[in-house]
């Protein structure tokens, strides 16, 4: 089955480095120019105020990967908006789509459950989920440049802003949740999940479609956000993944190991066709291997061998 390119965000891309979680720097750039060479679909950034590790900040690096480049996509995967000033957001935003025209995917949720950022940012963590729906009803108009005012979690009084894109990026929703699910279905293109097996991903892909159609919408797609490492040594790729877990998230391997992509080319590829036989067209894949560049050699031959 050859790559279906249809949507924006579909293919095969890889998250850059902006957490340095091994400790050698975050060559972000330098990835970037990599993946777009090898022929990689798009490239993405994580997105934290306080992380476990240090990381740089998204749409910043997203700006300075935009210059960097000329074809690849620019994701985020996953921006908080909850973090934000919503009108300075879409701001930074529409800017970033104007400079890069038809290259933003906009990737967004609640980004964990790391207490020490809501605080930093001064948001109540209990009101994220209603903060994230008001952002998301919020920048589309925003960024269309109308005046826009608005009384709720943020007060919004402006008069436009300008320039705008020519039209709104994708909206990719984030989250394994039934609310991310919901709200993916009601204001998003597609659905970013992490950390599921194939069987689960199409059981609530069913469910995505059916909620969507239900408020008279397409059905969004989906685009898996996954940790792979292609290397011929598999032992030493799920020690290498196991190091970037315990130093990104602060918890242990066995937890995700499952749902981690380890292992030659081919084998990588023949996980990722599982996943699009249950619906997944994109794919974010963050390198679990300190050597970054060469792992996005790997993710070519992956996407060289799905055709």
């Amino acid at each position: 089955m050859s790559l279906n390119t249809t949507h924006p965000w579909d293919g095969i891309g890889v998250a850059l480095p902006c957490v340095d979680a091994f400790g050698v720097g975050t060559p972000v750039l330098e990835v970037a120019r990599a993946a777009e060479a090898a022929g990689l679909d798009h490239v993405w950034v994580p997105d934290h105020l306080i992380f476990h590790r240090p990381i740089l900040e998204s749409v910043t690096t997203l700006a300075a990967v935009a210059g960097a480049t000329e074809r690849v996509k620019l994701g985020t995967a996953i921006l908080n908006p909850v973090l934000r000033n919503t009108t300075q957001l879409a701001k930074q935003l529409s800017s970033l789509a104007v400079l890069a025209p038809e290259r933003l995917l906009l990737g967004v949720g609640l980004g964990g459950e790391i207490e020490a950022e809501f605080r930093a940012a001064g948001v109540n963590k209990k009101e994220r989920g209603k903060r994230l729906d008001e952002a998301l009803e919020l920048l589309p108009r925003l960024m269309a440049g109308g005046r826009v005012e608005h009384d709720g979690h943020q007060r919004v009084d402006c008069d436009g802003l300008a320039p705008v894109p020519e039209r709104m990026p994708p909206v990719l929703v984030g989250g394994r949740s039934d609310a991310a699910l919901s709200r993916a279905a009601r204001l998003g293109d597609a659905w970013m999940p992490m950390w599921m097996d194939p069987s689960t991903v199409a059981e609530y892909a069913g469910r995505l479609r059916e909620e969507a159609q239900a408020l008279g919408r397409p059905a969004p797609g989906v685009v898996l956000v996954a940790f792979a490492n292609v290397t011929d040594d598999a032992e030493a790729g799920h020690d290498q993944a196991a190091e970037l877990i315990k130093a990104q998230y602060r918890m242990p391997y066995d937890k995700v190991r499952k749902w981690t992509l380890v292992g030659d080319a081919e084998t990588v590829a023949a996980r990722v066709e599982e996943y699009r036989q249950a619906g997944v067209t994109g794919f974010s894949l963050a390198t679990a291997n300190p050597d970054h560049v060469n792992q996005v050699e790997g993710l070519a031959r992956v996407r060289a061998l799905l055709g």
